[in-house]
């Protein structure tokens, strides 16, 4: 071979000869790179699937389904929001739909059109992140509202996973609008608000029913950053950041066509949101009428359990401008006027009332006490105390529903005649008893109407066996005395000597006052959950005739005397009609003044309970026992009498009302209100040891006590024998003395 062919043929073999490649080159090329990656797709989407079939949508957690349960007056006042989350979630049929919109325009314009994860969105904020513009997560509603009510804040990877997989799903499974809702209720608005019902309250005090569309989009946009975007904590690049955020959900409204962009341009300034206010919580009168609704709801078969879990919206009867009345009223005729270091006595003063509509049942203002931080026991609901002559009214009725006779085989009426001697043994009663007047004054021959107006104790003793103390009893029981339950049939119980609480005594007033038909105070207009049927009592409240019409309008005739002529006439008014009862228990432990008009009843008590342990006549009494009154408050008669400072209280909050002045439609030829203006003369006992020989004159805020001055003869057993002799601090102890319904140491009875 010449040299020539030899050349071409080494070039040929070059050209055919492959170069060697390095081991990278070797195992990074195209083909295996491009395969590698369609593998990893290919696994990523497998086990994104194996992952969506796997991971099932959870149960709510715990945080997210808890809610506040709100507490409101007739008024829609909100008086106070209880549990540890503040909450009250509200259906979408409760948001403007323009307030819909402005959280769609802030958060996920594409909200309605995606299939619940924006992949351009995560994409973007994924990007911002990595380029250093800040944490952009670019959720959708869906996925927000899906960490918010099915997962935790934590920020790991496979949270989010969880979040990308379970979107889907609820995605599916719920609509848009169902998840907007949640969305909605389930953020956090800062100023300890979550959902929108709190945030509206939280920041412009309204319902969120009400919120513009300008106060929606402020709440919208508070959702980037709570704490920085707050109004009137923010700083000024806070304020500037919010402003903007405020006008870009506007705008972007507007670009949606949701916003006119006329109705965009008129919107130029952020509505400034209120300070923040704190929570009033159960402080002053708030925890008592909290506590009373609960009690109410318990009674009706809803579990303490079912309430505390929260979610309830509780209007209460309440009326605003009365209950502020009745507190403005007993601060100026009492407690302002205690001065426990001048006198001892003060601080064992204790003040309970309550209001009633006689017609409809509604509790319209309650006085528990003057803090139910420093006393919890509320004192319009205890049944420790005795009622004293304001049970007296019960045994007329009695009498007259059973057209009962006296020993003499009259008919009692309001005409008929009493001894009205002081001490007198009553007939007809296997039990001894003989119980003193007021003062032990004697009085002859007196009509059951001047009985009434002067509360003569011997009268209705005899009165009570006249007609039979099982039927006074079951007329007690009847009208809603719950201690009467347990009474013994003695006729010391014709004074009062069983416990009542004014909310007992003004719902048997005012079934007096409804001529008969049975009246139960209810203090719940309306109870609503979203997981349960809308609770209320009031259909309840009114019930059955328990007395007829006839025996109610001659009580309430009778009673008028005692305010025109009696012990009650403190409240006597010229422009209208009033009826009434006052009471003074033994020992000054208690006194009272119940009365009506023909459209509100109100019950007043105030009553003796020991600030701090003693001994008394060797009886040792712990907080919470119950101590004479008398000497408080400055008493001019140094005893506190019902026609003292309860009937004062009655009178200046009941005609500092705004109430027309009305006239009682009776039905009935019994009674002051329909017999002349005399009064049948009262002969005094001719025996001299039992007259005062010098009876002092008494103005009527000085109307000495009805009952006793010392206990009957026959003391009935405790009704409530389960009850210890302790106070609140120290229930385990005792002591020796009697309890015939409310002894020296009874615990309150707060049900």
């Amino acid at each position: 071979m010449g040299r020539a062919e030899e050349r071409r043929a080494r070039q040929s073999g070059a050209r055919r000869a492959k170069p060697k490649k390095s081991g990278i080159r070797r195992l990074f090329t195209w083909k295996k790179m491009l395969g590698t990656f369609f593998g990893i797709v290919l696994l990523g989407m497998a086990a994104f699937i194996g992952l969506y079939l796997y991971v099932d949508v959870p149960t709510a957690n715990a945080d997210a389904e808890q809610q506040s349960n709100v507490y409101k007056l007739a008024n829609g006042k909100v008086i106070a929001r209880t549990g540890e989350i503040n909450r009250e979630k509200v259906g979408l049929d409760q948001i403007p739909t323009d307030v819909q919109h402005t959280f769609v325009a802030a958060e996920n314009k594409s909200f309605y059109d995606d299939n619940g994860i924006d992949i351009k969105g995560l994409a973007r904020g994924l990007y911002n992140t990595a380029s250093g513009k800040g944490k952009q997560g670019g959720s959708t509603i869906t996925q927000q509202y899906v960490k918010n009510y099915y997962l935790t804040q934590d920020q790991t990877a496979t949270r989010k996973l969880k979040e990308l997989v379970i979107s889907l799903k609820v995605d599916r499974k719920f609509s848009k609008s169902e998840i907007l809702e949640g969305y909605i209720n389930t953020s956090y608005y800062g100023r300890q608000a979550y959902g929108i019902q709190a945030a509206a309250q939280a920041y412009y005090g309204i319902d969120a029913k009400k919120l513009n569309v300008a106060q929606g989009a402020y709440l919208a946009s508070l959702l980037q950053a709570p704490s920085q975007y707050d109004w009137q904590a923010a700083t000024a690049e806070g304020k500037r950041l919010v402003t903007n955020r405020w006008n870009y959900t506007l705008d972007n409204m507007v670009e949606k066509n949701w916003l006119s962009a006329s109705d965009r341009a008129a919107l130029k300034d952020l509505p400034k949101p209120r300070a923040p206010k704190a929570e009033a919580g159960l402080k002053g009168e708030t925890g008592y009428l909290v506590k009373a609704a609960k009690q109410e709801m318990m009674a009706s078969g809803i579990s303490e359990a079912e309430i505390d879990a929260g979610g309830w919206t509780i209007t209460l009867n309440i009326d605003a401008k009365k209950q502020a009345a009745l507190e403005k009223t007993i601060k100026e005729q009492v407690t302002d006027k205690l001065d426990p270091k001048k006198r001892k006595v003060d601080a064992d003063l204790q003040a309970g009332a309550v209001s009633v509509d006689p017609h409809t049942g509604a509790i319209l203002a309650l006085y528990g006490g003057t803090d139910y931080l420093k006393h919890e026991f509320s004192n319009a609901k205890r049944t420790d105390y005795q009622p004293a002559s304001t049970f007296k009214p019960l045994i007329l009725a009695a009498a007259l529903e059973k057209k009962a006779k006296t020993q003499d085989n009259q008919a009692i009426t309001a005409d008929t005649m009493y001894s009205g001697k002081s001490k007198r043994p009553v007939e007809g009663s296997d039990t001894p008893f003989d119980p003193p007047n007021e003062d032990n004054v004697s009085y002859g021959e007196v009509t059951v109407q001047t009985a009434m107006n002067k509360s003569i104790n011997s009268v209705f003793a005899q009165m009570g066996v006249d007609v039979g103390l099982a039927n006074v009893k079951q007329l007690g029981i009847e009208l809603g005395l719950s201690r009467m339950k347990t009474a013994e049939n003695v006729p010391a119980m014709t004074l009062g000597s069983y416990g009542a609480s004014p909310m007992e005594m003004a719902g048997a007033y005012a079934t007096f006052d409804n001529h008969g038909k049975k009246v139960t105070p209810t203090i719940i207009k309306t109870a609503t959950h979203a997981n349960r049927e809308p609770y209320s009592k009031m259909k309840d409240a009114i019930g059955e005739q328990v007395v007829s019409r006839s025996t109610a309008d001659a009580l309430t005739s009778v009673l008028t005397g005692v305010v025109d002529e009696g012990t009650g006439k403190v409240v006597k008014n010229k422009d209208q009609q009033v009826a009434g009862k006052t009471g003074t228990s033994d020992n000054n432990k208690s006194a009272w003044f119940t009365g009506y008009t023909p459209d509100l009843v109100t019950s007043v008590g105030l009553f003796g309970e020991a600030a701090t342990p003693r001994t008394v006549d060797g009886v040792k009494i712990l907080k919470g026992g119950q101590v004479t009154m008398s000497g408080a408050a400055g008493s001019p008669t140094g005893r506190i009498n019902g026609g003292g400072f309860p009937a004062q209280i009655w009178a200046a909050y009941t005609f500092g009302l705004d109430m027309k002045n009305a006239k009682f439609d009776l039905d009935t030829d019994q009674g002051a209100a329909v017999e002349p203006t005399w009064t049948p003369s009262e002969t005094p006992s001719e025996t001299p040891s039992e007259t005062p020989s010098n009876t002092p004159s008494r103005t009527p805020s000085e109307t000495p006590s009805e009952t006793p001055s010392e206990t009957p003869s026959e003391t009935p057993v405790d009704p409530d024998p389960g009850q210890s002799s302790s106070g609140p601090p120290d229930p385990g102890q005792s002591s020796s003395a009697p309890n015939p319904g409310g002894s020296q140491n009874a615990l309150p009875n707060d049900d």
